[in-house]
Formats: C-alpha cells, structure tokens, sequence
C-alpha cells in the first residue's frame, strides 16, 4: 500500500518501506530511496516488511522491521526514517544470521533521469571535492566515484545527498531503462557476490534541500528531426518457427535467432521452411556464434548452411556469444576476435551485415561495433532489471529518448534497430538464468510477466512505440511469436501491436507521453493510450483508443 506524506514544503510517497518521488515544492528532486539486497544473479530479494513504529506530525518519524532471506541464510535490517520541512534522514541496521550471500545490499538513491545535465558537486571520502554535471549523453561505466556528499541544482532547488556506512558509486541507470541516476554502496570494482556474516551492518541516507535565488543552468537537449514510423517485427526460435504456417499478427519482418551453439543446420532447416510458408514477410537473422576459432569459419559455414537449405534473410546481425554475457566496471574482457575481423567476414558474407548486441543498450554502449562497416546497430530493451513494479515499468519509458540520444551519437545516421523489447526477459547478461515466476508476480529480470497478457501490456506496447517513434528506428521488435512473450488471439497486446504494424514507413506527427497518456499521432492515425492503473477520461486503466481514421 502506498502512502502520500507532507511535511512543509517536503513530500514524499511511502511504498514499502520505500521513499518514491521526493519532492521540494513541485521539484523532483530524488526519484527513490530504498534499502535493497541482491541475489548472485542481480535478482531483488523481496523482504517481508512490517512497521514497527509511525509518527506522523509535524515532523514524521517511520521504522520498519525488514528480513530478507537467501537460502538457509537471513539479513534482519531495522530501517528508521525521519523528515522535517528541510529534509530526510534515513538509517539502517542490519544483522545477518548465517552466510549472507549477496552482490549488494544497501541503500540506494536514485537520481530522476531529468537531471541529465544538471550541474552537481561531489565530496570524496579525503574530503575532497569535484564541480561535475550530471550526464547528458549515457555515460558507460560510472559517472561519479567515491561518493560521500553529493549536492545537485535543478530549477531553483538544490539538493544535498550524504551517504555513511560503505564506500558508495553512481551508475548511470538510463542505460537499463531506469528513469534515474543510482547512487549505490559496494565498488563493482570489488568481487561479488560476497558473505555477510557476524557483523551488523550500519548505513545512513541524509537528504537535504533548500531555495536558490536563480535558477540553475542546464544542458540543452538536441532537438529530434521529423522520422517515418518503424517495421514491426516478431522474434522466433527454430522450436517456434518447426511448423509455423500462419503468425499471430499482420507484421512486417521476422526476426530469426540462430545460436551456433546449438544444432545450426536444423535450426536454419526450420527457418528455410517457414519462409517457404510464409512468404510475405521481410527475414532478419541474428546470428549468435561462439567463435572460438577464426570467424572465417564459423560464418562460412552458416552461409553454406543458409545456400543448402534455402533461406535468404535480408539481413544478419552477427553478435559473438560472449558479447550475450555483460562485463561490469572492473572485470576482464572475455577473448572474442576483433569485432573487425568478424564484420570484414560478414560483410562479404551476408547482404546486409548488422552489429551491436543480442542483449541491451549497456552492453552496446560499453563495447561499440566498428560502425563504419555495418548497415545498421541493433540493441534490446528490458524494463525490469532493478525494480517490477507498475509504475517503474511505466516510467522506464521517460528513458527511451535517452537512450535513442545516446545510441545515436555512437551510430550517427546508420540503420537503427530496437529489439526484442519485451516486459519479461529473453535472456538475463548479469546472471545465469531469467527468473522463473511461476506465480505471475511483479519480479526483476522475469522470463514471464503476466502483464504482457492482459491490458497493461498492450498499454506498454503503445507507449513504448510512442517513445520510439520520433528517434528514427528502421525496425522494433516488440514481442515474440509465440510463447510467454508472444501474441496470442485473446490477449490485448496482439491488437496493440496489430495496429502499430499498419502505421509503418507513415510519417510521425506527434509522438508525446505526458500526464499518464501516450498520444501517438502517425500518417491520418491518432492512437492515446492510459498509462496508469486509474480511469483516466474516457479510458479505463491501462486502456486505450484508435480515433477513426480521418479521410
């Protein structure tokens, strides 16, 4: 249950224990605070949660009693917070009993992704002190180190974040599709997962604001030049493809994995024969391949496989299987050949030769294909890596221009693909496994989400088509054929995404998220869809609408 608190000009929502939405005035300042533990995968532990204290006055003073568990192992945590008209205080400690095996556990602040380019000041553990911004382009790896005070100015409000109890980093969490900058405790520089024991563990948040007499400057925003609407396209396995006669939905590519890994002749069979079935659709291959040879061969054996059996993609993305598997700040690059070399061989391999990643934009912003030889990049999107439930996915989407941005400055003007692009997650590069929900739950990097099949998923779909519409993408992939992520008859995501096929290659007049809604203006077709769990208008939640063509 969640619940909105005032204090002065201070307010704030409580939602598990959790601070959302800090605000000073009508200023966000601080997107979410939270006491957090990790698994060895990256999956959130969800606690069981009880207040154990509450005074709400003039000042409101909240306790909750936290206990996490991991295996045979728990993290008893006593989290206490405190605000006044000036400010937020919150404090934890914890005390583990037995192994606690974790990757992180800890506070975590988050910075609303709107204070891209805000000017901030950061306070090192030696006490001292460096003038920096906050970035406006997606920074890679982190964009600020060391951090015991960080203050930033946005609007005419400046707010100052100390931190206590561990050594604490920023990410820059637009990456992921987060709406936010995370502040976070434990260097990835230092080995993971590790062992709580015996020793309580001891943090504290302080968060203070206060007035400016101006307001702050920023950095400006590139403007988005005037863009077609993109293909619609469907991933599908070889499993899926066995068989196939019809799709789910009138689309126009198919977008067909290949895992070298696996049986290669088979799987290219099964695609031979789907394009024979289905002829009327554009082919995409994403070629995933071990290299663990010189790519010469490797790939002219899929292009002789591919010429044996007959099937004839428009185009490939070539990602080394490595490259599926994340390389966080301080580890070891995997051995994977240059990825000139591979694109030289697939240049003069394929018709159309794609790079980036099978994974997500993290992955692509850290190791950047050789663009020059490429027709197109290509990256995934996936909304729920740190956090799952409603409203976070629904404001990932206040990331994506972010994102087109930064993906654009490493491309430039070369063919821009998105996807897959799902709620649930195809394959998870932090860890070594998706997270089974049997249950249907809202969990971080699940393999199903049950929100794709009903309302909210179709509400998604047209708000992420509406966040992409105006950067420019040649091709998104927003489901699968078949399967947890896939388009079924009786689900409302399959008319969703229906509807969006036919808008493709027609000109994008207005594409705005704003107030819950998604107003998506292409050709003489103007779709808004209900973002928000609440009637809004004449749209029930998660609802949405297609206004008659107009003639």
């Amino acid at each position: 249950m969640t619940e909105h608190l005032t204090c002065g000009p201070l307010s704030f929502t409580v939602d598990a224990g959790a601070l959302r939405h800090i605000r000073f005035g009508e200023v966000e300042l601080i997107r979410a605070v939270s006491f957090l533990s990790r698994d060895r995968d990256w999956g959130t532990l969800v606690p069981q949660l009880r207040e154990v204290h509450r005074n709400v006055g003039d000042t409101i003073e909240l306790g909750y009693a936290l206990s996490f568990v991991n295996g045979d192992a728990r993290l008893e945590v006593d989290l206490r917070i405190k605000a006044d008209p000036s400010g937020l205080t919150l404090t934890a400690h914890g005390q583990p009993h037995g192994a606690f095996e974790t990757n992180r556990t800890g506070f975590t602040v988050l910075h609303p992704a709107h204070a891209a380019g805000c000017a901030a000041r950061v306070v090192h553990s030696d006490d001292s002190a460096k003038e920096t911004t906050f970035p406006t382009l997606i920074d890679p790896w982190q964009p600020m180190m060391d951090i015991t005070e960080l203050r930033h100015e946005d609007g005419r409000i400046a707010a100052t974040c100390t931190f206590s109890g561990d050594t604490f980093e920023m990410e820059d969490q637009r990456q992921w599709g987060d709406a936010s900058f995370k502040t976070y405790n434990r260097p990835l520089a230092l080995p993971w997962p590790y062992v709580l024991r015996d020793a309580p563990l001891q943090q504290a948040v302080r968060l203070r604001f206060e007035p400016l007499a101006q307001a702050a400057p920023r950095a400006a925003v590139p403007a988005v030049p005037a863009c077609v609407f993109p293909d619609t396209a469907l991933v599908v396995t070889a499993a899926e493809a066995e068989g196939l006669t019809a799709l789910p939905a009138p689309v126009q590519r198919l977008l067909c994995h290949v895992d070298t890994g696996g049986d290669t002749a088979t799987q290219i069979a099964h695609f031979a024969a789907l394009q024979r079935a289905v002829p009327d659709v554009v082919y995409d291959l994403e070629l995933v391949c071990a290299f663990d040879a010189p790519p010469e061969a490797e790939l002219q054996e899929v292009a002789n496989l591919m010429t044996a059996q007959g099937f004839t993609p428009a185009s490939t993305l070539v990602c080394p299987s490595v490259d599926r598997q994340s390389t966080p700040p301080g580890s070891d690059w995997p051995d994977c050949p240059p990825l000139t070399d591979i694109h030289a061989v697939a240049a003069r391999l394929f018709a159309q030769n794609g790079g980036g990643m099978v994974s997500f934009f993290p992955e692509l912003n850290r190791k950047r294909p050789p663009v020059d030889m490429l027709h197109f990049v290509s990256h995934g999107l996936c909304p729920i890596f740190h956090a799952a439930d409603d409203l976070h996915v629904m404001e990932t989407l206040e990331t994506i221009p972010h994102i087109t941005r930064s993906a654009r400055a490493i491309i430039g003007d070369k063919g821009y693909r998105i996807g897959p692009c799902t709620i649930a997650m195809r394959q998870n590069p932090y860890g070594q496994r998706t997270i089974p929900n049997p249950d249907g739950q809202r969990i971080t990097m699940a393999e199903d989400d049950p929100r794709h099949r009903h309302a909210f998923g179709a509400a998604y779909a047209i708000g992420l088509a509406t966040a992409l519409a105006p950067a420019g993408i040649e091709v998104w992939t927003p489901a699968a054929v078949s399967g947890p992520r896939g388009l079924h008859a009786d689900w409302p995501i399959t008319a969703a995404i229906a509807t969006l096929a036919g808008l493709a290659g027609q000109p994008v007049h207005r594409a705005e998220i704003s107030g819950g809604f998604a107003h998506l203006h292409v050709g003489q077709t103007q779709i808004t869809a209900n973002l928000t769990g609440q009637p809004q208008g004449d749209l029930p939640a998660y609802g949405w609408t297609q206004p008659p063509t107009r003639r």
